[in-house]
């Protein structure tokens, strides 16, 4: 069978040892080299010659950590890897999916075309922020999903009287998901912005009294949105709100805001490192979901047995 090698970014580095030590194998060894000017260099230390390359690296913060990806990927191209795939935990720029008012890019495209441009073969990621994302690429797409790591932390908690929720309508398909799963009831919330990263007013559509809520997102930015629904739930009676999201973006004052709001837990992947304090936050690892999909990648097994719920 071919050989591949894994070899990660600056910033998922501590992903890419997870993913390593799961699957039994070395980190790759790469350099790159950072010049005054901010521009770095991208160079593989070892031969990849015919190898299935994998280049772990999510997106976050977005422009030096896509454009390192890039010439991750450049450099295993011209270093005749036989396949390059990325491995993006968390894929940033998903938010810009479409045009939702008249003269805006659509980002998330320009990404998909400025991978494949690179030389990209597949791309492996989790939780994109809309699904159609995958139909911008021409290369397969491996899309996984973090209920496989959420799902049985749920379970783990015993929680009577449970409730699934969404903070904005746009995740009420997330979280239905949720609920059907585990047999229990689904709270909508509606939300109106006055503008990004600003919720001007929000609304619960559901009973939530004495009942423990559970919060699906896919994301926690700036946690405006997250802890205000938490707060209108227990003043609507909730026994307690917890709140999960697969990538912990927690821009300021994100932390400071889950730390004075009434949420009982919030809970991430480690898809993006989060290292502020934080007693509230739960951080739990997808490392064994990525190695266990490059294995089967690797030998052509399907993946779908790892989908709890979509």
């Amino acid at each position: 069978m071919t050989p591949y090698k894994i070899f990660s970014g600056t910033n998922s580095r501590y992903m890419a040892e997870e993913i390593c030590k799961d699957l039994g194998v070395q980190l790759g060894e790469m350099n790159i080299q950072r010049f005054a000017d901010g521009e770095f260099e991208v160079s593989f230390e070892e031969s990849i010659r015919g190898c299935e390359v994998y280049l772990v690296q999510s997106t976050f913060p977005n422009s030096d950590n896509l454009m390192e990806l890039l010439l991750m990927i450049d450099a295993a191209k011209r270093a005749s890897a036989k396949s390059i795939a990325a491995v993006m935990p968390y894929f940033g720029w998903a938010r810009q999916d479409r045009k939702d008012k008249p003269r805006v890019s659509i980002a998330a495209k320009l990404v998909a075309d400025l991978l494949m441009a690179a030389g990209v073969d597949r791309v492996i990621t989790m939780d994109l922020h809309a699904d159609q994302i995958q139909g911008f690429f021409d290369v397969p797409v491996d899309h996984l999903y973090a209920s496989s790591v959420f799902i049985p932390y749920i379970q783990s908690l015993n929680l009577p009287d449970l409730v699934m929720a969404t903070p904005d309508v746009g995740g009420a398909k997330r979280a239905n998901n949720y609920a059907k799963y585990l047999n229990v009831p689904l709270v909508l919330c509606h939300k109106q912005r006055a503008k990004a990263n600003v919720v001007e007013s929000m609304t619960v559509i559901g009973d939530v009294k004495d009942k423990n809520v559970i919060l699906i997102d896919d994301m926690v930015d700036t946690a405006g949105t997250i802890t205000k629904a938490a707060d209108i739930m227990l003043k609507a009676g909730a026994k307690s709100v917890r709140a999960l999201a697969s990538h912990a973006i927690m821009s300021d004052p994100a932390t400071q805001r889950v730390n004075d709001s009434g949420l009982t837990e919030m809970i991430f992947t480690n898809s993006i490192p989060y290292t502020k304090d934080c007693p509230k936050c739960t951080i739990i690892s997808i490392a064994h979901l990525f190695a266990d999909t490059i294995r089967r990648v690797h030998s052509c097994q399907s993946i779908s047995s790892q989908y709890l719920i979509k």
